[in-house]
């Protein structure tokens, strides 16, 4: 076979070190800009972006040329220092080490878009922690509650 070709689309989330609220509504829209920006940089489209005051969640069109912690590190790290140059308020900003990276199928993307889009709605009756633990259970992953929430 003479090309190599992918399909490979990953459910992303990740939160602010401590879940603290940074991600106010004054730079939510060009916070998920940018993480498009650079997800697009790693040939990795984000098909869609959107989260609360302390996480994020990107579905994005994974290359195959990319590994899913290298997309991820690289999308903290310059987020991070990009966030930071937004205000004096932003000084202590950082991302939570960890992360979740979920497989998901063609055939759900346009629920999967719906749930990143209703993020606010959502959590007015789940908190981060719960949907997270929800997630984890879904997809099967074992965690050790003890670094889980560093």
């Amino acid at each position: 076979m003479p090309q190599s070709l992918s399909s490979i689309l990953v459910h992303l989330i990740f939160a602010t070190k401590g879940r603290e609220p940074f991600i106010i509504r004054r730079i939510e829209p060009e916070l998920h800009a940018y993480l498009a920006a650079v997800s697009r940089e790693f040939d990795s489209p984000a098909l869609a972006i959107n989260g609360t005051v302390n996480h994020v969640h990107i579905l994005c069109a994974l290359s195959r040329k990319v590994a899913v912690a290298d997309l991820v590190e690289e999308t903290k790290k310059r987020s991070s220092k990009w966030i930071k140059t937004k205000g004096p308020e932003f000084r202590n900003f950082r991302w939570q080490t960890g992360y979740g990276a979920f497989s998901i199928g063609r055939s759900n993307i346009a629920a999967l878009k719906r749930y990143i889009a209703g993020q606010k709605e959502h959590h007015r009756r789940k908190s981060f922690e719960e949907e997270y633990e929800t997630f984890l259970q879904k997809y099967g992953v074992e965690y050790d509650e003890k670094y889980v929430w560093d």
